[in-house]
Parts: structure tokens; sequence; C-alpha cells
């Protein structure tokens, strides 16, 4: 009997194509700078899923799923998005051709019923491995970016008016961000817009401020708060109500913007906002609609009907903020700028070169792929517990 090892026959682009040959995930968990409080939850921390998808030609993606709150936010969590992955994703994806990333992810939309973040992490590392295969960013590959550099907000989330004041003064000075949205909904809508009157009025003209409500308020508080905060000089409300039907109601009363955004849950929530006049601005988050072509179908339903744009967040760190950002840089408008802050507010970095900000904007990169790389060693350092890896026929050939 012949017992001499067997290993698979290399693969080259030549020989044949290039196929998913691992799919591994892994949980990391990294502290914050403050307190992040929101309506619904507070962070102390944040917890990344990271996914790794490894190709038969030795290319690797890297991609993110985050979420605010654990499952705070919504149905998704980092542990179940991992499971998920692990269970049904890799199964669907190991053997598969990896240059056909829009085939790939229809297989998935079709075997999958939602599960929109994890999906969105998939997409990223798909496309971030094509990247480096081809030699072009991400940003490319969607179609090309109009733009080099993004605006990003901060957001003003302890909760205590003096160190929000503070908060915004150094940033400010450190020219990092020039637009502050502030979380709100915990209080009394008295009391919230009391506390924006008085950071609006610190802060002057010399910074905008905005208000994210995450769907605390009732209609007549709305009405309330609405009225309110145009006398402290916000300009725009991002979700102050849960329902679509009530922020259609609320859109126009008054002499702010308001924004949709927990309302917005890929292309066809997009359209039946845009077609019934919801919201005056899409918050556009690549998470939340599904992945980064989702996000950029939701945008062109916006543009097609006059609704304006702002590249939203997840509180993701480095690898799903970037990702986003190649996105919002394809879009043709982006009027309201973004709020890719996510890796600010993580006291640990775990990429090998941290992200760029200055001057109030993120640059975005213009590398192959993401055009970042992991700390391997961070990672590492950081992870919740071992990986668990799915392993295709010829995950052992040397391409």
């Amino acid at each position: 009997m012949d017992t001499t090892p067997r290993t698979a026959p290399a693969r080259t682009l030549a020989s044949g194509p290039v196929v998913i040959d691992q799919v591994e995930t892994l949980l990391v968990d990294l502290p914050t700078i403050r307190p992040h409080k929101l309506s619904m939850a507070t962070m102390n921390g944040q917890t990344l899923m990271l996914v790794r998808i490894r190709c038969s030609d030795g290319t690797v993606g890297v991609g993110e799923g985050t979420t605010i709150g654990g499952l705070a936010y919504g149905a998704e969590s980092p542990e179940g998005m991992k499971l998920a992955i692990d269970t049904y994703f890799a199964p669907l994806l190991l053997g598969a051709d990896a240059n056909r990333v829009p085939a790939l992810m229809a297989r998935l939309n079709t075997a999958i019923h939602d599960n929109r973040f994890a999906k969105c992490a998939v997409e990223t590392a798909l496309f971030d491995a094509l990247g480096h295969r081809v030699g072009l960013p991400v940003s490319e590959l969607l179609g090309g970016r109009l733009r080099d550099r993004l605006p990003v907000a901060w957001t003003l989330a302890s909760g205590d008016t003096a160190r929000d004041i503070d908060e915004a003064e150094r940033m400010l000075a450190l020219r990092r961000h020039q637009v502050f949205k502030l979380k709100i909904g915990r209080k009394s809508v008295r009391e919230d817009v009391a506390h924006v009157a008085a950071i609006k009025q610190a802060l002057g003209d010399r910074a905008a401020v905005r208000v994210d409500v995450n769907k605390a308020w009732s209609e007549l508080e709305a009405q309330q708060g609405l009225a309110g905060l145009v006398d402290a000089g916000c300009e725009l409300a991002e979700q102050p109500v849960a329902t679509a039907d009530v922020l259609a109601r609320l859109k126009g009363r008054y002499p702010i913007a308001i924004m949709a955004d927990e309302s917005l849950t890929g292309p066809a929530s997009a359209f039946a906002l845009a077609r019934d006049g919801g919201a005056d601005v899409f918050a556009i988050k690549t998470e939340q609609s599904g992945g980064l072509q989702a996000a950029q179908q939701v945008a062109a339903i916006a543009d097609a009907a006059h609704i304006e744009l702002y590249g939203g967040t997840m509180l993701e760190g480095a690898v799903g903020t970037i990702a986003s950002a190649h996105a919002f840089a394809t879009f043709r408008e982006l009027q309201w700028g973004t709020e890719l802050f996510g890796p600010l507010l993580l006291t640990e970095e775990i990429l090998a070169q941290p992200l760029t900000y200055a001057d109030f904007h993120l640059t975005v990169p213009t590398g192959p792929g993401l055009g970042i790389a992991l700390d391997e060693d961070r990672v590492q350092h950081f992870r919740r517990d071992r990986p668990r890896i799915s392993v295709g026929p010829a995950a052992n050939a040397v391409a």
C-alpha cells in the first residue's frame, strides 16, 4: 500500500480559477477611550468580528463585522456573525471562484436570509483579496473613487455637557473634527435640548452641531424636541422616532434636516423611504445596507430621489471603517460628509500603519485591496479565543 503523503497540485491563474481555500473568523475585544452612551446602550468597549478569506493563489482578504452594544442595536452580534459564517457561509464559499465577487454574494443572498452585517464582512474580505490579486484599491473595483479624502464628524456621547464641550474643543484644536453629533434620547426632551443648546453656544460658528436620537422619541416628543433644536442652532436630527411613517410626518415641519438611519436596512427600505418622502438625508451604513455594493445601491436611490447623503458608522474598527470609506468615496454626492471615527474611539491599534486622520478628513488608501495591513501580533493579543478555520480540499496547495 502506497503511504506517500499526498498534496493537491498547485493552482495558478494559468491552470485554472483562483478558488477560496479557507474561511477564518475570530473575535477581537478592544477597550474604548470613554463610555459611549446611546439611548439604547452604554458601550465600554468594542468587539470586532474579523473574517479572513484565503485563496488558492496565496492572496488573503480581510473583512469586519461590528455592532453597537452587542444585540442592543439590532438582531446581529459579533458572536452571532462568527457562528453564521463558520456554519452557513463557509460551506457556500469554499472551492468557489474567488474572482466572481458579485456572483458569490448573489449565492449567499439566495441561500441565507438577512444576516446583512455578516454578508458585508464577507463581501469586504472578497473585495480585499481581489484587489490584492489585480493590484487595485477596493474603491476602483466598486466603479472608481470620486474623492481621496472624506470629512469626518465626531460623536459626543459622554452624557456630560461640560465634558462634551471640553472634548469638542480638543478636537477643534487638533484640527481633527469640526462637525459634532450629539447622542441624546436618554433624558427628558427638555434636558436633551438644553444639553445641545449649551454645547452649540460654547462652540458657536466654529463648528456644526447635529443630534442622533436613536429612535428614542415619540411623535409628540419629537415635535417638541425638533422645535427646541432649531432654536438651539442644531442643523440635523438623525432618526428621532422609530418608524418610517412618523419620520415622514415630521419631515418638513421644522427648518432642520431629518435623517433616516435605523429605518434604512438596504435598497428596498431606501426605495420605500424615497417613495414616501420620509427623509431629507440618508445615513448610509455599509453593514446595515448588507454590503458595499448594496450601500452603493442605496446611494443611487437617494441620488435619484434628490435625497442627500451622509456616510454613517456602526462604530467599526479600522477594517470596517476603511471598507466604508472605499464605498463612500465612490458616491456621486456626499453632502453631509461622514462619521467614520470608529477607530479613534478605541484605545488600541490593530493595524501595522494607522489610518490617516488630519485636517478634519480621513484619507482613503491608494494601495491594493483595502490598502491596510493588520498587525498580527496585536490581533492575536486581543482576540477572544482561538479562531475556527474552515478548510477546503486544496488548502495546503502551494500557488
